[in-house]
């Protein structure tokens, strides 16, 4: 495992067991300001983010041994960081596996370092759903999203969403009636420069809906034709 020193405070894991490709993003991602480590195995990846906390993990699927998929459910029992998974060309189901486990975002191979480079930037650059004043909290039945302590509670019990499930759960319940697009989604979610499938939205609506236990559209509804909106409050 070899660590990058970098001169900012946001932290970027590299996994890949390609080390040439892994040492050419890390210093990609350093020019641009980043401190990065690489690691190999999904082993090292686990024991790195539990050390460093880092604010993004590029995780590579097709790791030998422990995969990627795995790396990835294991990290979502104990942190909230970015992961923008790299998939290799036509593997479409290991994409959905991917965000199914709790991946952000990801990247097909072969890639541009740069376009790489520009999507960390993109996750970092999403904005947090937090408040300056004490907004009270959300309620839809027994579901309670709290803002300001990033909280969400169903049937009085708590959820434990990633990032990008809470920042999608928060653009829904900000405007409860209105029916928003995927496209409407990922612009507020995601970037409005984002290009890739739009169905990353009902990957990550699909996991949201299983960690509150819903029943179908009981808290977030299906709008036919348009995309999703909250049940009656």
């Amino acid at each position: 495992m070899d660590i990058h020193p970098g001169p900012r405070a946001h932290r970027v894991l590299v996994v890949d067991d390609e080390k040439p490709l892994a040492e050419m993003v890390a210093t990609y991602l350093e020019r641009a300001g980043y401190q990065v480590t690489t690691a190999h195995t999904g082993l090292e990846a686990l024991q790195a983010a539990h050390a460093l906390g880092p604010d993004v993990i590029v995780l590579d699927l097709g790791l030998p041994g422990m995969d990627g998929l795995e790396v990835c459910r294991q990290l979502r029992t104990y942190s909230e960081c970015y992961v923008v998974i790299l998939t290799a060309r036509g593997q479409e189901e290991d994409k959905l596996a991917g965000l199914a486990t709790g991946a952000d975002d990801y990247l097909t191979k072969p890639f541009s370092v740069r376009e790489l480079v520009a999507r960390v930037q993109a996750v970092l650059r999403r904005p947090r759903t937090t408040v300056d004043g004490p907004e009270p909290a959300r309620v839809f039945e027994d579901l309670v999203v709290d803002l300001v302590a990033h909280e969400v509670r169903a049937q009085d019990a708590a959820v434990a969403l990633t990032r990008t499930e809470f920042d999608l759960l928060a653009a829904l319940t900000a405007r409860p009636r209105q029916a928003l697009s995927r496209r409407q989604l990922i612009n507020v979610v995601w970037d409005p420069a984002w290009v890739e499938d739009e169905r990353i939205v009902d990957v990550h609506i699909g996991n949201m809906r299983r960690k509150l236990n819903e029943d179908p559209n009981r808290y977030i509804e299906t709008v036919r034709g348009v995309g999703y909106r909250m049940a009656h409050r």
